[in-house]
């Protein structure tokens, strides 16, 4: 796969070339960026060759031999307690209770299951981010023997991100709303167990210079990027090559035949059935046991497109460097190859505790029960199959490089239309097509006010735009968002031509037969 960049004086855009046929073919997905001037700044941005952030991991990772000590069990603390990757980190606490204790506890709303987990890990410090629940818990406290501090709303959480005992915090919070505790705790100088995309997709320009200046270690807590960092562990300067990136390639792409739309189908869905998948369809991995958003993510691909994202953040590899390997068993987590083209695999059954534990004890590694945690046996599996990723039948990940290489704030426009698209889906307000399409239809929205350093404030305000100019938009099959007053101005609209030549200003999705959207109604708008 080529690029197409503009040169630095010209107003282009990003295009994707295929060259797998020795002959270059338009692909669908591309943002035409201008500069813009940023308010109260005569500094001016545009999409060009600038050097990017440090990376978390510059393709090698050697412990430091003067690292962080402490007595007793490792403290931690974790955000998002009460969901999938928090209790998971309280499951490897309980069962290695000589090895970590946990400090603070954050949680959103689930102030039943909080309650338990504070009468059972008698964390010093507790929040709770909706502060309507905060009588609900404390009566539920009220007969327990531990009494935590309880601080309520957005600062409770930021409070227990950097709270002064914890040597690492495992960042579990979903969306954007992950990024200023990461921040807090990056300032607090503690480490970061990373399981929020958010953090470096959209925070990436931001927060990898402030992780640099406070020598805090960002750890990947994900399966694939942690296959990559158990894969670069001591390897010399220099030596990495290139990332690969495996995929089960979710609810409609795999190899065997379950029921659907009435009937059987084989998992590997044609195109033209796309239009026809309901949420229940969508929320049927073959392999994970994951929530809902991440699991439409990986029905679209969305998610290995912002895995793409996150390992460019990471580990610094080019995007050219950086492909995308259908493997439908999941046992091959990713690899990397060396400038000598030895590929190094991490290889594991599909359990989320395993990346989560390595955060939190790297660079150690500790024993686990066969009980507990089934042993890889290799002669039972049989075969590992792979294959390339249909870029027609999943677009996502065509505009997830596409933003990638535009940068700055593209990535995190790209992520929150990506989230908002998914909800929406799932409260069944839009199809599973109209995902590729909202998410492509504000990122090109956002290509005027590309910004390519931004501050934090810069960050939450794009991802907040992305957010509402997503729910604005309206199907012209009848189905649209629900309705919201938004307080921004949105970007002119202009009828969008059908393409023809393949280059040009059409935006809209090719080769997906869906809806078309139409010109947003902000006739409220500043009302």
């Amino acid at each position: 796969m080529a690029l197409k960049l503009p040169l630095p004086t010209e107003t282009g855009g990003i295009f994707f070339l295929d060259s797998s046929r020795g002959t270059f073919q338009q692909l669908k997905a591309g943002f035409p960026l201008k500069m813009r001037k940023r308010i109260g700044s005569s500094r001016r941005t545009c999409c060009s060759m600038q050097q990017g952030p440090p990376p978390a991991w510059p393709g090698r990772a050697v412990a430091e031999s003067a690292r962080k000590s402490w007595d007793g069990p490792k403290p931690i603390s974790i955000v998002g307690s009460t969901g999938s990757i928090g209790t998971q980190t309280l499951d490897i606490v309980a069962e290695n209770p000589d090895k970590f204790r946990v400090v603070a506890l954050a949680a959103g709303s689930n102030v039943t299951l909080l309650a338990d987990q504070v009468k059972m890990f008698k964390p010093q410090l507790v929040a709770v981010r909706n502060e309507s629940s905060i009588g609900e818990l404390k009566e539920a406290l009220a007969d327990a023997e531990h009494k935590p501090e309880i601080i309520p709303g957005e600062q409770g959480v930021i409070e227990v991100a950097r709270h002064p005992d914890a040597v690492t915090v495992v960042t579990g919070i979903v969306g954007c709303a992950g990024l200023k505790p990461t921040v807090a705790a990056i300032e607090a100088g503690i480490d970061i167990a990373l399981a929020n995309k958010e953090t470096l997709i959209a925070g990436g320009p931001f927060v990898l210079p402030l992780a640099h200046k406070h020598k805090v270690k960002i750890l990947p807590a994900d399966s694939e990027h942690s296959a990559i960092f158990q894969c670069i562990q001591g390897l010399p300067e220099g030596a990495l090559r290139r990332i690969i990136l495996t995929a089960s390639g979710g609810a409609f792409s795999q190899e065997f035949k379950a029921t659907f739309l009435h009937g059987v189908y084989d998992r590997d869905l044609p195109v033209e059935k796309l239009k026809e998948v309901k949420v229940a369809d969508a929320l049927k991995h073959p392999n994970w046991n994951m929530g809902k958003k991440i699991t439409v993510d990986s029905a679209t691909l969305f998610n290995k497109g912002l895995e793409v994202i996150e390992a460019h953040y990471l580990f610094g590899a080019d995007y050219d460097n950086i492909e995308i390997v259908i493997h439908p068993q999941s046992i091959i987590h990713s690899m990397v190859e060396t400038q000598d083209s030895s590929v190094l695999a991490q290889l594991g059954w599909p359990d989320m505790r395993l990346p989560i534990l390595y955060t939190m004890s790297w660079p150690q590694r500790i024993y686990c029960s066969e009980i507990t945690w089934p042993r890889l046996n290799l002669c039972k599996l049989g075969s590992l199959t792979f294959k390339a990723p249909d870029n027609v039948k999943y677009p996502s990940m065509d505009l997830a490089y596409a933003a990638g290489r535009a940068g700055g704030t593209m990535t995190g426009v790209l992520s929150a239309a990506n989230e908002k698209a998914v909800e929406m889906f799932i409260n069944e307000r839009i199809g599973y097509l109209d995902i590729f399409k909202v998410v492509e239809l504000t990122c090109d929205a956002h290509r005027n006010d590309l910004v390519i350093n931004p501050s934090l404030e810069e960050i939450i305000h794009y991802d907040s735009w992305a957010r509402k100019f997503a729910a604005s938009l309206q199907l012209s099959s009848g189905l649209s968002p629900v309705p919201v007053a938004v307080d921004w101005p949105c970007q002119p609209w202009q009828p969008v031509p059908e393409r023809k030549s393949g280059v040009g200003r059409d935006f809209r999705l090719q080769g997906l037969n869906g809806p078309e959207y139409e010109k947003p109604d902000n006739s409220g708008v500043g009302q």
